[in-house]
Parts: structure tokens; sequence; C-alpha cells
């Protein structure tokens, strides 16, 4: 495995674990694509190109040869020459000017991964890990330096994907796009899979036949969005679960995106992935550089259920960090719907007594603990405790609540300020905004301009006096709303549309002063609930709340999708109250708890309000989760069912590492009549192994449970649930 030049044909051969890569440096010094796919031992793949076969081709590009830059295959591909499709790169020159046409000059090949700066990345835990490829291009006219960085990861089907700008000229140049992959297909005969949804509906799995044309799914909101997800799968039509090919993409950005898949006239698909153009520039001074996102690129040659396993593997081992990477979390319960805005010192105390009675191990007092925060439209930006609700100070209840055994967390929403704050009244032109225009509110709040060095000490300054006031170790960090009017009144004119990207920028380094200045503290990141799930938030935090719809039918979907690419040990997942809050549908405890059990685990409801029966119902609970989380957090994830395919019912499975124990999950969704058992097909297995139920006491050979399958006991009513444990024997 690693990274190969073959210099008497001028190919890059890149070998991931059962992945390879290659492409070629044409005598013109452009980079043409070869082949993305299954392992091949073969290095030279020129004949793929059929470089002077066209007898005559429109556009053809005379330092090219006989090819059309309009068909070849660009490693990289750039506007103004002759390209029709979707470019990565577009600059504008002193003159106006747009042309852009990069050519190799050299490249370097080493061990490890470089990061990149002020962005979160995938990182080798040892150099040994991963091999990087840079390779330096220019264009020669502009005197743009074009660095294209590749990382080949040993052990996984995974190549990363980053670019880096530097202006060489004495001219200032703006860049007006740059993605950060681009990769064309020699086929059009793909299914495109995305996450779509909306608040409360987050990561629903979309599938469509790739077209000729443009398809793509993005945001220009600032954040990555709840309507889509920074992820797409380019699929074969026959892939399911288990065979097929699957190219996934993941973008390791937070803020506005793009990618898209064009359908071409020479039946090719051209797929690109990075910042969204929109209504973006950047002023690129003479000697000055600018680094793209990462795009993680996933091939699996068994269906879109190794691709999966590749993505939690990669997230879980190169891109999480810090104190809870690797070990179980805390069993936490929050207090917001049990309480809403309405809680003082007293019933959170009380709350923090019956959780520890029960096992729950942590409180985390939600929104409302700060300035004159009664409800939703005042307060933000004044992060000053309210001592009329916590009485006594916070350093006290948090002592109160330690004495009880409980660990404590605490909610913030930094990124936001209310026009009703002091902090308003005193900095009204610290928020995002364009002079004379109307300040669209939502939620009754506006958005903190976290480019702005000022703003960010300000605020993270007053979040860290809090932090250090008392022993807190949980942070939820929210965003609930997103960027309009975008303006502000320190940038220039010609640097304003920079406001986008300089926006993230700014979160990214209050995230990382904070987990470096306080390591021990989990930090959980929501955004509206799941309105920024995406890899770039994974680099700071551990887990994201999934979705502030946390009921468990509703769960099925949303949790099933998220998983396509980002591992359940990520998903904040808690039992609440039935009837939901959200959807008023009554489902079991039982059910709850096993739904919730996928994810991160902990409660969203009024524990002191509880029946006796409900309560021994949260002791089992914790007890299964302590007795399974191990396998949850690290094993292999398999999706059994699929819950936009069959409404009766959903099913996973998790299986050790070494094969030697699964968990099986099945949520009997609507009951059928007349159906007294179901069997399903387990996966993963060793087919040579016994597993032994641990339930019935029975014991099958892998092969028999993964072919012939098991039946599911008889279960009666609608939301249902059953779990299998299974040992080698």
């Amino acid at each position: 495995m690693g990274i190969k030049f073959d210099e008497s044909k001028r190919i890059f051969k890149l070998d991931a674990k059962d992945t390879s890569y290659l492409f070629h440096v044409t005598d013109s010094n452009h980079l043409l694509h070869m082949y993305y796919g299954k392992y091949v031992e073969d290095t030279d793949l020129y004949y793929l190109l059929r470089l002077g076969d066209e007898k005559f081709v429109p556009a053809v590009h005379d330092a090219m040869g006989p090819h059309s830059f309009d068909c070849a295959p660009l490693e990289y591909s750039t506007s103004g020459v002759a390209d029709f499709r979707e470019p990565c790169l577009q600059v504008m020159d002193k003159k106006g000017m747009s042309a852009c046409e990069i050519q190799y000059v050299s490249h370097k090949i080493y061990d490890g991964k470089p990061k990149i700066t002020g962005l979160p990345a995938t990182f080798a835990n040892k150099d040994s890990d991963c091999q990087t490829l840079e390779i330096n291009c220019i264009d020669k006219h502009l005197n743009l330096e074009v660095v294209l960085i590749y990382t080949v990861f040993n052990e996984l089907d995974v190549i990363t994907r980053s670019v880096r700008l530097k202006n060489a000229s004495d001219d200032t140049i703006h860049i007006r796009r740059v993605l950060s992959t681009c990769i064309d297909f020699d086929t059009i005969d793909m299914d495109m899979i995305t996450l779509q949804g909306t608040w409360a509906r987050e990561r629903h799995v979309q599938r469509g036949k790739l077209r000729h044309g443009k398809q793509s799914v993005d945001s220009i909101r600032g954040a990555s969005s709840h309507s889509l997800n920074p992820f797409v799968a380019l699929v074969s039509p026959d892939a399911t679960e288990d065979v097929g090919e699957a190219y996934g993409f993941s973008l390791i950005y937070s803020g506005s995106f793009l990618a898209l898949a064009e359908g071409t006239q020479y039946e090719k698909t051209r797929f690109v992935m990075g910042l969204n153009p929109y209504d973006f520039d950047w002023k690129l001074d003479p000697g000055a550089e600018f680094e793209a996102p990462e795009v993680v690129m996933v091939y699996s040659d068994e269906g879109i259920g190794k691709m999966s396993r590749t993505f939690h593997d990669l997230y879980r081992n190169h891109l999480i960090r810090g104190k809870y990477k690797d070990v179980r979390r805390p069993i936490l319960i929050n207090n917001w719907e049990a309480t809403y805005f309405n809680f003082d010192t007293d019933k959170l105390i009380d709350i923090a007594r019956e959780s520890a009675d029960l096992g729950i191990e942590m409180l985390v007092m939600d929104d409302g603990w700060f300035g004159k925060r009664d409800d939703d439209t005042t307060g933000l930006g004044d992060w000053v405790v309210n001592e009329n609700k916590i009485k006594g100070g916070l350093k006290n209840l948090v002592e109160e609540v330690n004495k009880l055994g409980l660990k404590f967390g605490i909610w913030f929403e930094p990124e936001m300020i209310s026009p009703d704050s002091d902090l308003y009244r005193a900095h009204p032109d610290w928020c995002i905004h364009v002079d004379g225009r109307k300040r669209t509110t939502a939620r009754s709040q506006l958005v903190l301009d976290m480019s702005r060095q000022d703003v960010r000490d300000h605020v993270y300054g007053q979040m860290k006096e809090i932090l250090s006031s008392a022993n807190i170790e949980y942070v939820k960090w929210d965003m609930n709303r997103q960027i309009t009017e975008m303006g502000n009144e320190i940038l220039p004119a010609d640097q304003q549309r920079e406001l986008w990207h300089r926006y993230m920028l700014g979160v990214y380094d209050m995230l990382e002063k904070l987990t470096t200045d306080f390591p021990h503290i989990l930090l959980e990141t929501c955004a509206g609930g799941g309105g920024r799930f995406d890899a770039g938030m994974l680099y700071y935090s551990p887990q994201i709340w999934t979705s502030d719809d946390s009921d468990a039918i509703e769960r099925l979907k949303i949790q099933h999708g998220t998983s396509l690419v980002y591992p359940v040990s990520t998903m904040g997942a808690h039992v609440s109250d039935s009837p939901n809050h959200i959807v008023g549908r009554k489902t079991p405890f039982k059910t709850r708890g096993h739904v919730a059990m996928v994810g991160t685990f902990g409660y969203e409801l009024d524990v002191t309000k509880l029946s006796e029966d409900d309560k021994n119902d949260i002791r089992e609970q914790i007890i299964e989760f302590n007795k399974y989380n191990e396998l949850v957090r690290t094993g292999d994830y398999y999706r059994i069912g699929d819950p936009f395919a069959n409404s009766r019912f959903d099913s996973w499975m998790f299986v050790a590492k070494d094969k030697s124990e699964a968990l099986v999950e099945y949520i009997q969704v609507l009951k059928v009549p007349s159906l007294f058992e179901h069997r399903i097909r387990l996966k993963g297995l060793d087919p040579k192994a016994r597993y032994k139920d641990e339930e019935t006491g029975n014991i099958y050979g892998g092969d028999t449970l993964m072919n012939a399958g098991i039946l599911i006991p008889k279960l009666h009513g609608d939301f249902q649930s059953h779990i299998i444990h299974l040992m080698k024997v």
C-alpha cells in the first residue's frame, strides 16, 4: 500500500487497503485521471485514457494534442479553458479575467499527513498510518501555485484530498471558487445517494439515478444545515448494503458547501465537492496562501455497508480527538424537555437526586440559566449566571450535584445574540448584518460575527470564566439559527464575500480554544438538533446531538441515514417522555431505550414525575447500556432493515472486531396480523464459528445465522423491540 510514481510513464498510483487510484501527467503537463476502484496490481493504465481515439472533437486544446478538454478526465478542473463542465477552481485577475489553467511542476511523497491551517481534518496517529502526495502545479499566466494534496490510509479504503493555493505573482488575485476534489468517472450509469431533511427530520436517505446535467446538494446557510448533509455516495445501480460498488464522499467542513455530480454528453460523470462558491470571493494578496477543507473519499466493492464501516473506523480513529475518543461516555440527563425555562436550583437538585438513585451519571443544565433568560426572546450573549434561578451561585449548584454522585454539564449558544440583551445594547455592530438593512431575527436572535477577534475574545472570555468557576465536565454547544444579511463593519468592500468562510474559521478557532483549555470536558455540539451534524464538528466534539426529535420511531430513519457516514458513537440519543413532545406518539419505555442505546445514551424527561415501573425500566436500561456499550461503541455496524423501504420493522446489529460477540436489535414498527415470527439474516459473523444466544441458550453456526437466519419471537403490538446477544462458543 502507499503511493508510487512511475517516472517513465509519468503515472501516479495511490493504493489504500483494497483500493487503487491512478492518474497521469501528460506531455503537456496536464493531469488526467485514469482509474479509481478496487485494487489493481498494474501501474500502466494509460490505455484507459483513449488518447488519440477521437477523430473529431470540438474544442480540442492545442497543448493536449488530439484530445478535448471538454471530455478529458481532468484530475482538477479549472474554468475558462475549453472544459465546459463544472470547474473546481475559478479565479479573477487584476483585469477581471477568469481563465485559469494549471500544469504539473513537481511533486513530493512522504509518510504521515499534514494539518490544514485553521481547519479540521483527519490525522495520522503515527506516520506509518498513511502516506501523502503533494502535486505542485502552476498557472504560468497568473503565477498562481496550486498544490493538490492526497493522503492514502494504509489500513483503510480511504483517500483524502485538499487543495492549497499561493499567489506567487505581484498582483492581487481573487478566488471565486475553490473546491477540494474532482473525479471524472467513465460512466453515467450510477445512483446518487444523499441525506436530506429538515428540523426534527434530519438525514433521510434519498437515492436516485444519475442523469445528464447537474445534480447537486448544497447549503448556503453558513452551516451544513438540517436540509442537506455534506455527504454523497455514488453507487452502482445494483448496489445494496452488501453488494455492488460504492464511492462515498464526505466534506470535513461545517459551513456552506457544494457537492455536485454532472452527467456529461459523453456518458461520463464529473463529481466535485468543497466550499460553496455561492456569494464567495477571497482576496489573495501577493505571497498569501489559501487552504481549502478536506474531502474524504471511500471506495467499497461490497456495497453501502462496507463503505459506512470504513467511514466509521476512519472517523473514530483518525478524526475524533481528546479524552473521550476511545472511552464510554457518561449517561446523562438533560433538563430541557423536563422543565424548559421553568427551573431553579431546587428543581435541578431534585432531578439530580432522583437520577442518582436510578444510576444516571451526569446532570446537564440546558437553556435558561444565564442573563435575563426566561424564554427564547432575551439574554443570548449575556453569559452571566442568573442567581435568581441558580440560588447560591453556579459553584454551589455544581457542588450539590457532585455530592449526589453526578457530574455536571452546561448549555451555551456562543454564536448567537438576542437583540434584547446587554451585549447587543452595548455592541449592536457585533452581529452579522448589512448596514441600513433590516436585521432578520430567527427564534428572536441574531448571529454574532465570529470572524471578528474582538467578538470571539469577549464571548470565549465569558465562557472560560463560567467553566473555570465550578467543576463542569460537559458542554452542550448549540446554534439555533442560520445566517442572513451576510456582512460586517470591519472588512473592506473587496473582502466582504470572505465572511462566509471567515465566520467558520472563527467558530473553529473558539472550539479549538475550548478543547485545549478544558481537555477534560466532554463537548457535544448541536444546531437546533442535527443542523450541523458533519465531520468538521467531530474534530472538536466526539458526539453531536442527532436531532431534536427524540421519538424512537422517527429516530429509526434519522439514525439510519446518519449511520451511512457517521459512527453511532457520535450520535447523541436520549430516552424522552411519552407521548413524545414533538410528534405526540406513545411508545414503550423499553423500545425508547433500545433505540437510544444505538447512540451515546441519556435521558430527556422529568424523572421526578415517573412511575415506579418507568424508574425500574431506567435501571434495567442502564444495566443493558453498560453491558453492551463497548460493543456498540467500537464494533462494526450492520444495517439489516431499512425504515425507508419497509414500514413494518427495522433492525441492525453490532459485531465485535474479533467476531467474538454480536448484538442484534429489532424494532417492530407496525404489527402485521397473522404473522407470528419474523426471520432475519444476520451479517458480519465468523461463518466457521458457533454462537450462543444468551437468552435462549440455543447455539447456531455463524454461517447458519447469516444464510438461514434467526427467528424474532412474536411481539404483540406496534413499536415493540427485541434484542439478541450472541457470544462465540
